[in-house]
């Protein structure tokens, strides 16, 4: 994790996204931090850190668990997969 002043950011910003790709950049504002600067090095990188913020699919996955937990659900080892045909 790296600490930039953001008025380093805001005169290389593309250097910054770059690194960001990398490592995680902290943005300081008088010393103390004050966001962070996330890079993507791909889309899939993107489509999954918008996964892990979006709040609808993370109440959908706890709703999911808590059913799991109450006995309703079906273990992966129980279902019975058709093998192909030739």
């Amino acid at each position: 994790m790296k600490e930039v002043a953001l008025s380093e950011v805001k005169d290389h910003l593309s250097e910054y996204l770059r690194l960001a790709e990398e490592e995680t950049i902290v943005i300081t504002r008088h010393g103390k931090p004050a966001g962070i600067l996330v890079g993507f090095a791909s889309e899939d990188d993107w489509f999954d850190y918008r996964l892990e913020h979006d709040e609808r699919f993370l109440r959908r996955v706890s709703r999911a668990r808590e059913s799991l937990r109450a006995g309703k659900g079906v273990r992966l080892e129980d279902i019975e997969i058709d093998e192909p045909r030739d």
